[in-house]
């Protein structure tokens, strides 16, 4: 890389590490720290809601899945304004009246601690996951482009996003998202600009037509495959989870200056989102076009992938190195400093997501787990320094977490398969809770545990009998496992009643 290039990211690091230490003045207490004392206007509020969804998986992920195959996983985001009319309905009044601050206390006052300490496990396995697979997606790139060890770009990546948070709280968390929104968006629009210089938009649009590129899936009601409503289905139950029941957003509900603001958020971060999904989609259409016309440059990196993989080139296809593709293009065919606003963008991609998890699972440690089970005296003091050595510590789990995903196949599909099985039991359970009023602990019990198998079947078919496996797709895990846990437990409930 040349040395411009590399001092466009090194500017961009120190300048996150930089708003830290400013917002680090203010950051004294635990309030500040968990909630910037309910101060930020709506309008940063959705930009940071933006850029927690516009990750490093979308950054790297939806580009490769439209190279690869077609545009079937853009489903999942025309998905999310539908989870949006319920959240803003009736999950951010809910939680704004609560004062509640952790997500999961609701659950421990209607159902007892069982539910809330399973509650809580989830959303911490499923932030591991989540900032392991970017941890990941990063590496995978900067390795590509510099030849860095992957464990060493982890680890130098985790340390400054560690640095950052701790250092100014949620405040700095939110604001320097707003700024990694803003980098992102414009790295993606640079990046499907200087791909359209070298293939014209009508010959990128004709050859995925011809290609049945842009297809969103089956439109039959097949629930065995990855249809248009097994994605559409898998997408409203996991963002309903994210806005229901993700500490990541009821966190940050209340950093909000009035509950107008934080549904506005919501509606915001649709606004963008939604848009440059697309965008990202687009952008690996055009990649596969403008490859497909010029085979000879993108030889090297096949040939790459059919070593690694063991796979015989002749047999490779496009969806063994999608992931790879945006990486291996930014390498070969964007000049220097433009890569280095690139790389920039990637980081942003990830640094905001993983910022925002370790905040945020740190709140989860010190209100869920030290001050109920440990010490509830706790003073202020004692729980602001529990929350920087918590924060510290989700980061060192992430960066391990990262290191153990190197080398797996496809960065969204390993997301949305982790996603999809811790995510089904907390959001049946909420919903539970949330929907039957009459519902009481033994129904919850028993309903969560037979959700909790179906999950369980379902996410571990493939080394099943036969007779074991249900028939359908595994994305449908997170539907499942929630209907089944509100449906079982509300007609236990109707039959101890009658």
């Amino acid at each position: 890389m040349a040395v411009l290039d590399l001092f466009l990211i090194l500017c961009y690091l120190l300048a996150m590490v930089g708003i830290g230490v400013y917002f680090s003045r203010k950051n004294k207490s635990s309030e500040q720290f968990t909630t910037a004392s309910g101060s930020i206007p709506g309008w940063a509020l959705g930009l940071s809601f933006y850029a927690t969804f516009l990750s490093a998986i979308t950054f790297l992920g939806d580009p490769g899945k439209s190279f690869g195959a077609n545009w079937n996983p853009f489903v999942f985001s025309l998905s999310i304004p539908l989870a949006a009319i319920v959240a803003t309905k009736w999950f951010v009044p809910f939680y704004r009246e609560s004062g509640e601050i952790s997500a999961y206390t609701h659950l421990e006052k209607r159902f007892g601690n069982w539910a809330r300490t399973y509650a809580m496990v989830c959303f911490i396995m499923t932030q591991l996951a989540r900032m392991g697979t970017i941890f990941y997606g990063i590496a995978l790139t900067l390795n590509a482009l510099t030849g860095i060890d992957m464990r060493l770009i982890i680890l130098v990546a985790g340390l400054c996003i560690i640095l950052y948070t701790v250092l100014g709280g949620m405040e700095a968390v939110i604001w320097t998202e707003v700024i990694q929104a803003v980098l992102k968006t414009l790295g993606a629009g640079m990046i499907l600009y200087l791909i359209t210089l070298q293939t014209p938009l009508s010959a990128i649009i004709k050859r995925a037509v011809q290609e049945d590129k842009f297809s969103l899936g089956t439109f039959d009601f097949n629930f065995q495959t990855s249809s248009f409503w097994v994605i559409l289905g898998y997408g409203f139950f996991i963002n309903l989870t994210n806005f229901g029941i993700d500490q990541n957003y009821i966190q940050r509900y209340h950093t909000a200056k009035n509950p107008r603001d934080a549904a506005k958020s919501i509606w915001l971060c649709v606004l963008y989102y939604v848009p440059v999904s697309f965008l990202f989609f687009f952008i690996g259409t055009a990649l596969y076009s403008f490859y497909a016309e010029n085979p000879a440059l993108i030889l090297e990196l096949k040939q790459q992938v059919s070593i690694e993989k063991n796979i015989p080139l002749d047999a490779l296809q496009a969806s063994d190195y999608g992931d790879r593709v945006l990486p291996y293009f930014m390498k070969t065919q964007i000049p220097t400093g433009f890569l280095g606003l690139l790389i920039a963008a990637l980081l942003s991609a990830g640094m905001s997501t993983m910022s925002s998890g370790m905040n945020s699972s740190a709140t989860v440690f010190l209100k869920d787990i030290y001050l109920r089970y440990i010490d509830p005296e706790a003073d202020a003091k004692k729980q602001f320094r529990l929350l920087l050595i918590a924060t510290t510590c989700m980061g060192g789990l992430g960066i391990v977490f990262g290191i153990s995903m190197i080398g797996v196949k496809s960065l969204l599909d390993v997301w949305w398969k982790l996603s999809g099985i811790f995510a089904g039991g907390m959001l049946g359970i909420f919903l539970l809770g949330f929907l039957a009023k009459k519902v009481r602990n033994f129904e919850a019990k028993i309903a969560a545990i037979i959700g909790l198998l179906l999950i369980a079947l379902m996410s571990f078919k493939d080394n099943l009998p036969e007779a074991l496996q249900i028939p359908l797709d595994s994305k449908m895990t997170v539907v499942v496992g929630t209907v089944s846990i509100v449906g079982i437990g509300v007609l236990i409930q109707k039959l101890r009643t009658k």
